[in-house]
């Protein structure tokens, strides 16, 4: 049993339980010799006494905290004191994903889109390592204030396997996101993990989860064999393109899934393009029950036991049975007439024009030409011509993108071309940001190719500020101005500097002197000056001054008032010797 004060290897010292789970309780403590907060996950008791679950455990959180990545949380050190097998990570101040989707409901598509794509970031250079996480749940990321991703449990994600489905309750967490091969008990690979993030795009978007059960074995039996619920349904905000890669990613036929998580992250970046507005609904190349329901395929493959057959039984032909059998035979020979006639005919009327068809000419490079010059080179070419404008950042305006078919390739003479010219750089209208949210701003501005940063910009009033710290207040670019893809833009929110109050003024006394002090992480050094026309325990004065900035580990030091008990007066201002005066 882990209790507050106890030190983990003699130097984490735990301050507090902040998570329980069923296979670790994870606690904040705090590193002695670094003089840093950390979290120090230590694996429950019944399974720190299974021999070989021990040994993966190492071997895996060893394995992951080589991994070395900013939306992946940082392991220190692994080890075990005392019969305590622990990991010693990164402590994230912020939400869990599952915390955030039961406060807001829904996510909106561009946070959904900004989460999951620091998502597949991370799990494509553990990927690389050869480390399948197993185990993606909105539990396991961590969305800390400023909308940085980070995603925990890789130290122990591969030593699931060893734990039985039903075995735990804890599980249960984690089938919901089961892909159904690990169900079925075929294992686990990278297309797995995509599996869970398909699921996990589902939940951003709609709120649910798409199976539930009474039982851990029904939800993963839904997960094999039911269809996923229409995501466009439960929100109609989503577009086609968007479920699409959904039911992609979530496809129970691993074949049908993205090949990585690379190729996942590259679809949603261009998902809400123009270009995919009226995209159909997916179709799979393979069918989806096809992914190794092993007891199912056994039966299946069951050899039927083969009924004895007759012996044949010699019989005697009658001269009817002679005069059928020759009627037959006139009917086969008449058929075969027709087939041969009917076969000329579709070679005169459909092969032989094609033969005598024109010749295939090689369509010729335009790019870069004016418009005019190309439409007169591919007409003298003896193709049609259809021209079409493009937006471009690499193409001046009225010049040759390309042509379709494209350059040396080749198209039948007097066949139609389209040509693609320049229209001019897509330039992007910006809107007046402030009151916004910042980082869902970023989000919408780096979907559409601007590059937007956001930084801290000093304002003079911090209290009317206070619980406003991601709202924009200023741009670099006004209203209205126009913005190509590539170009930047910077989005200001508010830095909050605290600043010291008029104790004295206020009225302040030494209680609520220490309790502010408490609240700023300050030291409070007290001087006693005897007053008999003011209340006892009343601040007379101070330093730093009002008005001046606060800064960690200050010290503040205050005269307070004391009951007088002789002549003799004590006026001690901050920062100043002290002084007697008596009779």
């Amino acid at each position: 049993m882990i209790v507050k004060g106890q030190r983990i290897n003699d130097r984490y010292e735990i301050e507090k339980l902040i998570g329980e789970g069923g296979m670790a309780n994870v606690y904040l403590a705090q590193d002695t010799i670094l003089d840093r907060k950390v979290a120090v996950k230590v694996l429950r008791g019944d399974l720190a006494g299974d021999e070989k679950f021990v040994r993966r455990f190492q071997r895996e959180a060893l394995a992951a905290s080589s991994l070395s990545h900013p939306n992946i949380v940082e392991i220190y050190d692994v080890g075990e004191d005392e019969g305590n097998f622990y990991i010693v990570m990164e402590y994230i101040e912020g939400k869990t994903l599952k915390q955030l989707i039961k406060k807001r409901g829904v996510l909106t598509l561009p946070e959904t889109i900004d989460i999951m794509l620091q998502l597949l970031d991370a799990l494509a250079q553990a990927h690389d390592s050869y480390i399948i996480h197993r185990d993606i749940k909105p539990q396991n990321i961590m969305i800390k204030d400023n909308g940085l991703v980070k995603i925990t449990d890789f130290g122990i994600a591969m030593a699931l396997n060893s734990v039985e489905l039903t075995q735990t309750n804890s599980v249960m967490g984690s089938v919901h996101y089961l892909p159904p091969e690990q169900a079925s008990g075929k294992g686990s690979t990278i297309r797995s993990d995509i599996y869970s993030c398909g699921i996990l795009m589902f939940e951003m978007l709609t709120g649910k989860m798409p199976f539930k059960g009474d039982s851990a074995v029904e939800i993963a039996l839904k997960h094999m064999k039911e269809p996923l619920p229409n995501v466009r349904e439960l929100n109609p905000v989503v577009p086609q393109s968007v479920e699409n890669i959904i039911l992609k990613a979530a496809a129970k036929n691993p074949k049908n899934r993205y090949r990585d998580v690379r190729e996942m992250a590259e679809d949603i970046k261009t998902c809400l393009d123009e270009s995919r507005e009226n995209e159909e609904k997916i179709k799979f190349k393979y069918p989806e029950n096809d992914f190794g329901d092993t007891k199912a395929v056994t039966v299946m493959k069951e050899e039927k036991k083969e009924e004895p057959k007759e012996k044949p039984v010699a019989k005697q032909i009658t001269e009817d049975e002679k005069i059928e059998k020759g009627n037959k035979k006139k009917m086969i020979i008449i058929g075969s007439i027709i087939t041969v006639f009917v076969v000329a005919i579709l070679f005169i009327t459909l092969l032989l024009p094609k033969l005598t068809d024109a010749k295939d000419v090689e369509v010729p490079d335009v790019y870069g030409m004016e418009i005019s010059k190309a439409e007169a080179m591919l007409k003298k070419a003896g193709f049609q011509i259809e021209s079409k404008k493009k937006a471009s950042d690499e193409v001046d305006e009225d010049l040759v993108i390309e042509t379709e078919p494209s350059k040396n390739r080749y198209a039948k003479k007097g066949s139609k071309i389209i040509i693609y010219y320049s229209s001019g750089s897509e330039k992007i209208t910006i809107e007046d940001y402030t009151g916004q949210n910042a980082y869902e701003v970023k989000g919408k501005l780096d979907l559409l190719g601007i590059k937007a940063t956001i930084e801290e910009k000093s304002v003079n009033d911090s209290v009317k500020y206070e619980g406003k710290e991601q709202l924009i207040i200023d741009q670099s670019v006004k209203e209205g101005e126009k913005l190509a893809s590539g170009k930047s833009i910077i989005l200001y929110i508010p830095k909050i500097i605290s600043v010291y109050p008029d104790m004295v003024t206020d009225g302040w006394t030494l209680e609520r002197a220490t309790e502010f002090c408490e609240k700023y992480g300050l030291t409070l050094k007290v001087n006693y000056q005897e007053r008999a026309d003011v209340m006892e325990n009343q601040v007379l004065a101070q330093d730093p001054k009002p008005g001046e900035e606060i800064y960690e580990n200050d010290t503040l030091k205050i005269v307070v008032s004391k009951a007088s008990t002789t002549t003799t007066t004590t006026t001690q201002a901050p920062g100043e010797e002290e002084k007697v005066e008596g009779e």
